[in-house]
């Protein structure tokens, strides 16, 4: 059943939860292609990749503080949750919040966004 106490993505999100929680993590970020992810009927949590393994984090941070503390944050938040298992974290992306009107830019300023409707 989802969001039964143990299951993968009632685990996921718990994970998701708390890094978002952190200071200077901006978001979740499913990675240039999508594919750092949990898969929930209908929907994919993006961010947050679990396996009997490792759990794989990918975050958007901010500059609020520096980077390797962020990181070092968002592991030690959630490595109750990850018993046995490797916690990985990566940046993919930084926020900047004083970008002009108001309007937070990133890395993605960069990508093309022609295909957007």
């Amino acid at each position: 059943m989802i969001g039964e106490p143990g299951t993968a993505t009632s685990e996921a999100q718990a994970i998701a939860d708390r890094v978002l929680a952190c200071a200077g993590v901006a978001g979740l970020s499913g990675g240039r292609f999508g594919t750092v992810a949990t898969y929930l009927p209908g929907e994919r949590l993006l961010g947050v990749s679990v396996s009997g393994a490792a759990i794989e984090i990918a975050i958007v941070a901010t500059l609020d503080r520096p980077l390797p503390e962020t990181a070092a944050e968002v592991r030690r938040t959630v490595l109750g949750l990850a018993g046995d298992r490797r916690v990985d974290v990566r940046i993919d992306d930084i926020r900047i919040e004083d970008a002009p009107a108001g309007q937070a830019r990133s890395g993605d300023d960069r990508l093309d966004k022609s295909d957007e409707s």
